[in-house]
């Protein structure tokens, strides 16, 4: 079956499989949570872009990840609702896998690459009429909170996709795990091939996070009886994995016991990664590929014009227009209306305790006099889906609700989806990072925030310190010892943040509007090749694929 619409270039002509438990693509195609689909959608766009021989695997959620909506009191409200794709082409296909000793129906539907100017991606939903209830909720929600769930979604995703691969006759060479996700694929390979040291030739890894919830351990007996190992006696996965003195099973380290190579995304991150796993005999190497972000999609194309023709006033007045157009939805939602003269800092992205969403009013009444500053004015944005069960990320977003009560230029918005997010980050004029340092593995949000002319303003880690030139196109909180006792740390990273916000930000946007736009120029030229996805995709070929 052909699925590409597009001549593969030949320097790119190794055939690819890209597995993700989530994709970002478009608005309309709700199968995403946060930065690790916004990451698999851009680097699936630049697939298109740079015509590459891969292709997208991941599940089709027949509710997403959850509609975030509000409660009376304004609180935040997940809610589910079921999502119909009529653009999505269904294979005529269908694979089964086993799941806790029971068959269950895979059907495949396909995105094709013009919809949206994406690699080719397929789907994988067992909510078909084949199966029984049960087996239908495997791919209802993403990142369901039942653990048997949540492995049935691996299993399908890894063992499924491989096998949906093979039915449609499309020949694989690499195997690209985007998390450990997908793990189970490598013991449908084993299967295939009858030797770990085969398979490895024809699997890498990338991770994605040093946070415990982000590499996942089970208990290999549950695993087992699952099925995960795809039929493997269990010393044979022991032996594979090189889980034999314990039954606590890590996804990473299967993962890196299972590929030729892993990588790392960000430079910081590889050191960090590389750290975390030294312990993990025989495991692959891990290097640093720093991800990056689609500059075609993300960017405002006439923000981009005004930069490349040196217009300084059409590039203020087009930003002072994007802030007007994202202003219309903080009052649609809040019922204030924002000033498109005032200088508007955002905060968005998923809201985890790490990433501390509420930093910025660890000093509340430092924070409330910044916030009622007549002369010098600012505006806040805070935006971001927690986890639906993390009840303590979902505390401090209510939390925020409430205080924004109290203020009329604070906002707190719901929705924080691709629409949003791009709203967001082409209408603000700083946007802040704040998440404990070397707990943020990349942190894409301030690429396409900077692609866009808004300052990013960040701790120092992640993906920052590969770009940011302090004062000149970009802000970076001070550095402290991250080895300190946490309250240490926010104490500190408070009031140097607050420290630069009041004598350095505000002061240039205000007294110094020239020096000001020419750090939004000097953002926008710098983030310009080497955070864009071109480049990302570009070296998982030279450096991880074609080794």
């Amino acid at each position: 079956m052909n699925l590409f619409s597009y001549d593969i270039n030949e320097k790119f002509k190794k055939s690819v499989a890209y597995f993700s438990m989530e994709f970002a693509v478009d608005q309309s195609l709700k199968i995403y949570s946060g930065g690790l689909g916004f990451l698999a959608g851009s680097h699936m766009r630049s697939v298109y872009d740079l015509k590459q021989n891969v292709v997208g695997v991941g599940l089709l959620w027949s509710f997403g990840y959850y509609d975030q909506l509000r409660n009376e009191d304004r609180t935040l409200k997940p809610h589910y609702t079921r999502k119909f794709y009529y653009f999505l082409e269904e294979l005529d296909v269908k694979v089964s896998v086993k799941v806790d000793n029971k068959d269950v129906m895979i059907k495949g539907f396909l995105l094709r690459c013009d919809v949206f100017g994406t690699a080719p991606i397929i789907l994988l939903s067992t909510d078909i009429y084949e199966n029984d209830y049960l087996s239908r909720t495997i791919t209802h929600k993403l990142y369901d909170a039942n653990e048997k769930t949540r492995v049935a979604q691996e299993i399908v995703l890894g063992i499924g996709g491989a096998k949906m691969l093979e039915a449609i006759n499309h020949k694989v060479d690499i195997y690209h795990m985007n998390e450990g996700h997908a793990l189970p694929l490598i013991y449908e390979l084993y299967n295939r091939f009858g030797d770990i040291e085969t398979v490895k030739k024809h699997v890498v890894f990338t991770t994605h996070t040093p946070e415990t919830a982000g590499n996942e351990v089970h208990n290999i007996n549950f695993l087992y009886e699952m099925g995960f190992f795809n039929g493997l006696d269990l010393n044979t996965a022991r032996n594979i994995s090189g889980c034999k003195k314990s039954d606590n099973f890590s996804l990473t380290i299967g993962a890196l016991k299972g590929a030729k190579i892993a990588n790392g995304v960000s430079k910081i991150h590889g050191i960090v990664a590389n750290e975390m796993w030294r312990d993990v005999e025989d495991r692959c190497e891990i290097i640093s590929i720093t991800n990056a972000q689609n500059k075609k999609y993300w960017t405002d194309k006439t923000l981009i014009r005004a930069l490349d023709e040196h217009e300084d006033y059409e590039l203020l007045a087009r930003k002072k227009h994007l802030k007007k157009v994202l202003f219309d939805t903080v009052a649609d939602q809040t019922g204030k209306m924002f000033d498109p003269e005032v200088l508007t800092i955002v905060w968005a992205r998923r809201f985890a305790e790490y990433k501390r969403p509420g930093l910025l009013k660890y000093d509340y009444e430092r924070f409330v006099k910044l916030m009622t500053n007549t002369q010098r004015p600012i505006q806040v944005i805070w935006a971001g889906k927690p986890y639906p069960t993390d009840t303590g990320a979902i505390d401090i977003f209510n939390e925020l609700v409430h205080i924004s009560h109290k203020f009329k230029n604070m906002a707190v918005l719901v929705g924080y989806e691709l629409t949003l997010s791009k709203l967001l980050k082409q209408g603000s004029d700083v946007w802040l990072n704040t998440p404990r340092i070397t707990r943020e593995a990349s942190g894409t949000s301030g690429m396409t925030a900077s692609m866009n002319g808004s300052i990013h303003f960040s701790i120092h880690d992640g993906w920052h310190p590969e770009f940011a030139k302090d004062g000149k196109n970009a802000f970076t909180i001070t550095p402290i010892d991250y080895e300190l006792p946490f309250f240490e740390q926010d104490r500190l990273d408070n009031k140097n943040m607050m420290d630069i916000l009041e004598n350095s930000i505000i002061p240039i946007y205000y007294d110094n509007p020239h020096e000001w736009v020419n750090i939004m120029k000097s953002a926008m030229s710098d983030i310009e090749i080497e955070f864009d996805s071109a480049r990302m995709a570009t070296e998982y070929y030279e450096k991880m694929f074609n080794l």
